[in-house]
Protein backbone atom coordinates (compact mmCIF):
# COMPACT_ATOMS: atom_id res chain seq x y z
CA UNK A 1 0.00 0.00 0.00
CA UNK A 2 1.14 3.45 -0.91
CA UNK A 3 2.31 5.45 2.50
CA UNK A 4 1.18 8.99 0.59
CA UNK A 5 -1.92 9.89 2.50
CA UNK A 6 -3.58 12.87 0.05
CA UNK A 7 -5.14 16.21 1.63
CA UNK A 8 -8.60 15.87 2.23
CA UNK A 9 -11.12 17.19 -0.22
CA UNK A 10 -12.27 20.29 2.51
CA UNK A 11 -8.53 21.12 2.53
CA UNK A 12 -8.25 21.58 -0.91
CA UNK A 13 -7.16 25.47 -1.75
CA UNK A 14 -7.82 26.71 -5.20
CA UNK A 15 -4.42 28.46 -5.99
CA UNK A 16 -4.11 32.02 -7.51
CA UNK A 17 -2.37 32.40 -10.55
CA UNK A 18 1.49 32.01 -10.68
CA UNK A 19 3.14 35.33 -10.90
CA UNK A 20 5.20 36.86 -14.00
CA UNK A 21 8.43 35.29 -12.82
CA UNK A 22 7.52 31.73 -11.93
CA UNK A 23 6.45 31.72 -15.57
CA UNK A 24 8.43 29.16 -17.94
CA UNK A 25 8.97 28.22 -21.71
CA UNK A 26 7.45 25.03 -22.70
CA UNK A 27 10.50 22.14 -23.07
CA UNK A 28 11.46 21.99 -26.94
CA UNK A 29 14.48 22.10 -28.70
CA UNK A 30 16.99 20.00 -30.65
CA UNK A 31 19.45 19.57 -27.33
CA UNK A 32 15.91 18.66 -25.17
CA UNK A 33 14.54 15.82 -27.63
CA UNK A 34 18.07 14.20 -27.58
CA UNK A 35 18.59 13.88 -24.01
CA UNK A 36 14.74 12.28 -23.60
CA UNK A 37 16.06 9.92 -26.26
CA UNK A 38 18.95 8.43 -24.69
CA UNK A 39 17.44 8.58 -20.64
CA UNK A 40 14.64 6.83 -22.56
CA UNK A 41 16.87 4.37 -24.73
CA UNK A 42 18.66 3.25 -21.25
CA UNK A 43 15.56 3.10 -19.08
CA UNK A 44 17.08 5.61 -16.83
CA UNK A 45 14.60 8.18 -14.90
CA UNK A 46 15.22 11.70 -14.12
CA UNK A 47 14.01 13.98 -11.58
CA UNK A 48 13.29 16.40 -13.72
CA UNK A 49 10.14 14.46 -15.11
CA UNK A 50 8.99 12.66 -12.03
CA UNK A 51 8.74 15.61 -10.14
CA UNK A 52 7.66 17.99 -12.85
CA UNK A 53 10.75 19.97 -12.39
CA UNK A 54 9.55 24.23 -14.21
CA UNK A 55 13.18 24.11 -15.29
CA UNK A 56 13.55 20.74 -17.68
CA UNK A 57 13.37 22.58 -20.99
CA UNK A 58 16.55 24.60 -19.81
CA UNK A 59 18.53 22.12 -18.23
CA UNK A 60 18.07 19.83 -20.72
CA UNK A 61 18.33 22.47 -23.41
CA UNK A 62 21.79 22.97 -22.32
CA UNK A 63 22.74 19.55 -22.04
CA UNK A 64 22.30 18.73 -18.00
CA UNK A 65 19.97 16.31 -16.23
CA UNK A 66 19.80 15.01 -12.70
CA UNK A 67 19.35 11.15 -12.91
CA UNK A 68 16.93 9.18 -10.32
CA UNK A 69 18.54 5.52 -9.81
CA UNK A 70 16.69 2.99 -8.52
CA UNK A 71 13.11 3.23 -10.12
CA UNK A 72 10.49 5.66 -9.94
CA UNK A 73 8.47 4.90 -6.65
CA UNK A 74 9.49 5.77 -3.62
CA UNK A 75 8.54 4.23 -0.05
CA UNK A 76 7.53 7.45 1.54
CA UNK A 77 4.99 9.71 0.70
CA UNK A 78 6.15 13.53 1.38
CA UNK A 79 3.19 16.12 0.86
CA UNK A 80 5.27 18.33 -1.66
CA UNK A 81 6.30 15.91 -3.62
CA UNK A 82 4.85 14.52 -7.26
CA UNK A 83 6.86 11.45 -6.84
CA UNK A 84 4.52 8.03 -7.02
CA UNK A 85 4.53 6.43 -3.76
CA UNK A 86 4.46 2.19 -3.04
CA UNK A 87 5.99 -0.20 -2.37
CA UNK A 88 8.95 -1.44 -4.90
CA UNK A 89 9.56 -4.70 -2.53
CA UNK A 90 13.18 -4.99 -3.17
CA UNK A 91 13.52 -4.80 -7.37
CA UNK A 92 16.66 -3.40 -8.46
CA UNK A 93 17.80 -2.81 -11.88
CA UNK A 94 21.84 -4.49 -11.60
CA UNK A 95 23.04 -2.68 -14.83
CA UNK A 96 21.70 0.57 -13.81
CA UNK A 97 25.02 2.09 -12.63
CA UNK A 98 26.61 0.70 -15.90
CA UNK A 99 24.18 1.93 -18.01
CA UNK A 100 24.03 5.09 -15.98
CA UNK A 101 27.91 5.94 -16.70
CA UNK A 102 27.29 5.02 -20.48
CA UNK A 103 24.71 7.76 -20.61
CA UNK A 104 26.69 10.29 -18.89
CA UNK A 105 29.97 9.42 -21.26
CA UNK A 106 27.56 9.69 -24.29
CA UNK A 107 26.26 13.37 -22.83
CA UNK A 108 29.74 14.45 -22.51
CA UNK A 109 29.37 16.06 -19.42
CA UNK A 110 32.06 17.58 -16.70
CA UNK A 111 29.44 17.28 -13.76
CA UNK A 112 26.52 14.72 -13.09
CA UNK A 113 23.55 14.88 -10.37
CA UNK A 114 22.79 11.67 -9.32
CA UNK A 115 19.87 11.32 -6.79
CA UNK A 116 17.07 8.67 -6.14
CA UNK A 117 14.03 7.97 -4.63
CA UNK A 118 13.92 6.48 -1.05
CA UNK A 119 14.21 2.90 -0.80
CA UNK A 120 13.62 1.77 2.64
CA UNK A 121 12.45 -1.74 1.71
CA UNK A 122 16.07 -2.34 0.72
CA UNK A 123 18.80 -3.23 3.45
CA UNK A 124 20.99 -0.14 3.40
CA UNK A 125 18.51 2.27 1.71
CA UNK A 126 20.56 1.89 -1.59
CA UNK A 127 23.68 3.10 -0.54
CA UNK A 128 25.54 0.57 -2.41
CA UNK A 129 23.84 1.62 -5.62
CA UNK A 130 24.82 4.75 -5.22
CA UNK A 131 28.55 3.91 -4.65
CA UNK A 132 28.17 1.44 -7.35
CA UNK A 133 27.03 4.27 -9.69
CA UNK A 134 29.78 6.92 -8.67
CA UNK A 135 32.67 4.57 -9.17
CA UNK A 136 30.87 3.18 -12.66
CA UNK A 137 31.18 6.88 -13.73
CA UNK A 138 34.64 7.52 -12.58
CA UNK A 139 35.90 4.40 -14.15
CA UNK A 140 34.78 6.14 -17.71
CA UNK A 141 35.94 9.61 -17.17
CA UNK A 142 37.95 10.23 -13.11
CA UNK A 143 37.69 14.14 -14.60
CA UNK A 144 33.62 13.85 -14.29
CA UNK A 145 32.69 15.59 -11.13
CA UNK A 146 29.73 14.11 -9.20
CA UNK A 147 26.95 14.90 -7.06
CA UNK A 148 24.89 12.73 -4.65
CA UNK A 149 21.17 13.91 -3.82
CA UNK A 150 21.13 11.41 -1.16
CA UNK A 151 18.14 10.01 1.25
CA UNK A 152 18.60 9.53 4.69
CA UNK A 153 19.53 6.33 4.76
CA UNK A 154 17.36 5.99 7.81
CA UNK A 155 19.92 7.89 9.23
CA UNK A 156 22.39 5.16 9.21
CA UNK A 157 26.34 5.67 9.40
CA UNK A 158 27.40 3.14 7.75
CA UNK A 159 25.15 3.47 4.78
CA UNK A 160 26.34 6.92 4.78
CA UNK A 161 30.10 5.72 4.69
CA UNK A 162 29.62 3.55 2.04
CA UNK A 163 28.05 6.68 -0.44
CA UNK A 164 31.31 8.61 0.65
CA UNK A 165 33.69 6.16 0.56
CA UNK A 166 33.04 6.40 -3.50
CA UNK A 167 34.38 10.06 -3.65
CA UNK A 168 31.94 12.02 -4.66
CA UNK A 169 32.78 15.81 -5.18
CA UNK A 170 29.66 16.77 -3.41
CA UNK A 171 27.62 14.75 -1.17
CA UNK A 172 23.83 17.14 -1.26
CA UNK A 173 20.90 16.18 1.53
CA UNK A 174 17.80 18.16 1.72
CA UNK A 175 16.23 19.43 5.14
CA UNK A 176 13.28 20.65 2.41
CA UNK A 177 11.66 22.83 5.23
CA UNK A 178 11.88 24.40 8.43
CA UNK A 179 11.80 22.56 11.43
CA UNK A 180 8.21 23.33 12.77
CA UNK A 181 6.64 22.81 9.05
CA UNK A 182 8.81 19.62 8.62
CA UNK A 183 5.92 17.20 10.33
CA UNK A 184 3.35 18.82 7.95
CA UNK A 185 5.31 18.90 4.53
CA UNK A 186 8.06 15.54 4.62
CA UNK A 187 6.91 11.97 5.63
CA UNK A 188 6.74 10.92 9.23
CA UNK A 189 10.15 8.98 8.58
CA UNK A 190 11.67 12.04 7.61
CA UNK A 191 12.96 14.38 10.19
CA UNK A 192 14.68 17.64 10.71
CA UNK A 193 17.27 16.67 13.05
CA UNK A 194 18.00 13.44 11.10
CA UNK A 195 18.37 15.32 8.10
CA UNK A 196 20.59 17.49 9.97
CA UNK A 197 22.57 14.65 11.07
CA UNK A 198 23.29 13.43 7.87
CA UNK A 199 24.87 16.65 6.86
CA UNK A 200 26.97 16.89 10.02
CA UNK A 201 28.09 13.26 9.35
CA UNK A 202 29.49 13.82 5.70
CA UNK A 203 31.98 15.83 7.61
CA UNK A 204 33.07 13.75 10.14
CA UNK A 205 33.69 11.00 7.03
CA UNK A 206 35.41 13.49 5.15
CA UNK A 207 36.02 16.60 5.91
CA UNK A 208 37.29 18.13 2.19
CA UNK A 209 33.69 16.29 0.75
CA UNK A 210 31.24 19.21 -0.10
CA UNK A 211 27.82 19.12 1.70
CA UNK A 212 24.90 20.78 0.14
CA UNK A 213 20.95 21.13 1.07
CA UNK A 214 17.86 22.81 -0.14
CA UNK A 215 15.30 24.78 1.65
CA UNK A 216 11.45 25.18 -0.16
CA UNK A 217 9.94 28.65 0.81
CA UNK A 218 6.27 29.97 0.05
CA UNK A 219 4.61 26.64 2.96
CA UNK A 220 4.80 29.64 5.60
CA UNK A 221 7.41 29.41 6.73
CA UNK A 222 8.62 32.64 8.61
CA UNK A 223 11.72 35.12 8.85
CA UNK A 224 12.91 33.44 12.38
CA UNK A 225 12.55 30.04 11.29
CA UNK A 226 14.39 30.43 8.29
CA UNK A 227 17.36 32.23 10.11
CA UNK A 228 17.15 29.27 12.57
CA UNK A 229 17.48 26.47 9.62
CA UNK A 230 20.29 28.68 7.96
CA UNK A 231 21.87 28.61 11.56
CA UNK A 232 21.56 24.89 12.00
CA UNK A 233 22.73 24.59 9.08
CA UNK A 234 26.28 25.96 9.39
CA UNK A 235 26.27 24.55 13.13
CA UNK A 236 26.65 21.01 11.19
CA UNK A 237 29.39 22.76 8.61
CA UNK A 238 26.75 22.93 5.52
CA UNK A 239 28.65 24.37 2.48
CA UNK A 240 26.38 24.89 0.09
CA UNK A 241 22.69 26.27 -0.07
CA UNK A 242 19.67 26.33 -2.12
CA UNK A 243 16.60 28.12 -1.58
CA UNK A 244 13.88 28.17 -4.51
CA UNK A 245 10.38 28.24 -4.65
CA UNK A 246 7.47 25.72 -3.77
CA UNK A 247 5.24 24.78 -6.31
CA UNK A 248 2.15 22.89 -5.93
CA UNK A 249 2.29 19.49 -8.67
CA UNK A 250 -1.56 18.66 -8.16
CA UNK A 251 -4.26 19.30 -6.12
CA UNK A 252 -3.67 16.48 -3.54
CA UNK A 253 -0.53 18.56 -2.40
CA UNK A 254 0.24 20.73 0.05
CA UNK A 255 -1.02 24.77 -1.40
CA UNK A 256 1.08 27.10 -2.03
CA UNK A 257 0.77 29.57 1.18
CA UNK A 258 2.96 32.56 -0.54
CA UNK A 259 4.50 33.03 -3.87
CA UNK A 260 7.86 34.83 -2.22
CA UNK A 261 9.05 37.54 -4.78
CA UNK A 262 12.64 37.40 -6.31
CA UNK A 263 13.76 40.29 -4.00
CA UNK A 264 13.32 38.44 -1.01
CA UNK A 265 15.61 35.75 -2.44
CA UNK A 266 18.11 37.94 -2.83
CA UNK A 267 17.73 39.17 0.51
CA UNK A 268 18.10 35.57 1.92
CA UNK A 269 21.11 35.47 0.01
CA UNK A 270 22.88 37.83 1.15
CA UNK A 271 21.81 36.79 4.40
CA UNK A 272 22.59 32.72 4.33
CA UNK A 273 25.85 34.28 2.44
CA UNK A 274 27.44 36.11 5.72
CA UNK A 275 26.51 33.60 7.94
CA UNK A 276 29.25 31.65 6.13
CA UNK A 277 27.90 29.64 3.37
CA UNK A 278 30.20 29.06 0.65
CA UNK A 279 27.98 29.55 -2.34
CA UNK A 280 24.41 30.42 -2.25
CA UNK A 281 21.86 29.67 -5.16
CA UNK A 282 18.32 31.46 -4.35
CA UNK A 283 15.54 32.77 -6.68
CA UNK A 284 12.34 31.43 -7.45
CA UNK A 285 13.06 28.46 -9.70
CA UNK A 286 16.16 27.66 -8.02
CA UNK A 287 15.71 23.91 -6.89
CA UNK A 288 18.38 21.30 -4.91
CA UNK A 289 19.83 20.39 -8.15
CA UNK A 290 18.73 22.95 -11.05
CA UNK A 291 21.91 24.00 -13.07
CA UNK A 292 24.12 22.71 -10.25
CA UNK A 293 27.45 22.48 -12.47
CA UNK A 294 27.14 25.86 -13.62
CA UNK A 295 26.83 26.92 -9.88
CA UNK A 296 29.38 24.25 -8.07
CA UNK A 297 31.91 24.87 -11.08
CA UNK A 298 31.64 28.92 -11.08
CA UNK A 299 32.22 29.53 -7.51
CA UNK A 300 33.35 26.14 -5.41
CA UNK A 301 35.33 24.35 -7.84
CA UNK A 302 37.85 27.07 -8.78
CA UNK A 303 39.07 27.53 -5.57
CA UNK A 304 38.59 24.13 -4.05
CA UNK A 305 40.23 24.90 -0.57
CA UNK A 306 38.01 27.88 -0.17
CA UNK A 307 35.06 25.78 -1.19
CA UNK A 308 34.89 23.88 2.43
CA UNK A 309 33.35 25.95 4.88
CA UNK A 310 33.79 24.83 8.01
CA UNK A 311 35.46 22.01 10.17
CA UNK A 312 33.14 19.70 12.25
Amino acid sequence: MPHYRPIPRQAIQVQRPKPEWLRVHAPGGANYERIKGLLQTHRLHTVCEEAHCPNVGECWGGGTATIMLMGDTCTRGCRFCMVKSGNPRGVLDPMEPENVARVVAEMRLTYVVLTSVDRDDLPDGGASHFADTIRAIKRYDSEILVEALIPDFQGDFQDLREVVEANPEVIAHNIETTMSLTPKVRDPRATYFQSLQVLHNIKRLKLNTLSKTSIMLGLGETDEELTKAMNDLRDVHCDILTLGQYLRPSRGHLPVVEYVRPERFESLRREAEAKGFAYVAAGPLVRSSYRAGEYFLERALRNREDAVAGVP
